[in-house]
């Protein structure tokens, strides 16, 4: 097991290092223009593209994106396998963009349940950006936080079992070492698109001191501009992290 990346976040009026973003209002985009859901999606990840692009000249070092949740395979059939189509042909489409933008690629959530061909494009995607370093890309994808805390906590259990690690050295420090982001700093800042004021099962443990923002506009509408206003308004935030200002 890796360990875990300190969570260091840059000083106040300067902007995040880690954003982590719930794509929400797909669906709404979609219905308010007599669409189905799917075209919303579709529109939702054309918009994925133009963010990345431009976190590099916003100063994020680490993206987060919530793309699909342990619960939203309580959707329909139709739009569940319209979804896991659409995550197969991204994956493709944008790999080798990825790896000319210098990006690396990472999943998070509990794959196993996704199905063999997705997987191996997640695994070859990861494979061939491992390299990159211009911007993390984290993807979470069959993901919630509390299965992820779950997940982590039989590996910590199981280690504890078998004599790697002693019951009275866990502690605060050592949960993160088991979680799927182990390799990221804690998000600094978390967005939700659509106005929907919930965080919705995603980082439970790592955006403990992240700030968020949560705002009207749906995710398709989401534009590189509409970010950076967000991430500016975030530069004129005091976080002191439980002390107080001098």
């Amino acid at each position: 097991m890796k360990g875990a990346v300190t969570a260091k976040t840059k000083p106040a009026g300067e902007g995040p290092r880690h954003v982590a973003i719930i794509m929400d209002g797909n669906g709404r985009w979609a219905q308010k223009r007599g669409r189905p859901r799917l075209f919303g999606h579709h529109a939702g990840a054309r918009r994925v593209r133009e963010i990345v692009e431009s976190c590099p000249g916003l100063g994020v070092d680490y993206l987060t994106i919530f793309a699909f949740s342990t619960e939203n395979w309580k959707r329909t059939q139709t739009e569940v396998a319209g979804l896991m189509n659409l995550f197969r042909r991204y994956i493709i489409k944008e790999m080798q963009g990825f790896v000319r933008e210098n990006v690396r690629v990472r999943f998070i959530g509990d794959r196993y349940r996704l199905e063999s061909r997705l997987r191996a494009l997640m695994e070859e995607a990861e494979a061939m950006t491992a390299h990159c370093t211009r911007l993390n890309l984290t993807i979470a994808l069959n993901y919630g936080g509390r299965d992820e805390v779950s997940r982590a906590t039989q590996r910590l259990a199981r280690d504890v079992a078998e004599g790697r690690l002693r019951p009275e050295d866990v502690d605060e420090e050592t949960l993160p070492r088991y979680l799927d982001t182990c390799v990221l700093p804690d998000p600094d800042l978390v967005i939700r698109t659509s106005g929907e004021a919930r965080i919705s099962n995603f980082l439970l443990w790592q955006s403990a001191y992240a700030e968020y923002e949560f705002i009207d506009t749906l995710w398709p509408d989401f534009t590189a501009d509409i970010f950076a206003g967000v991430l500016a308004q975030y530069g004129t935030r005091d976080r002191r992290f439980g002390a107080v200002s001098a």
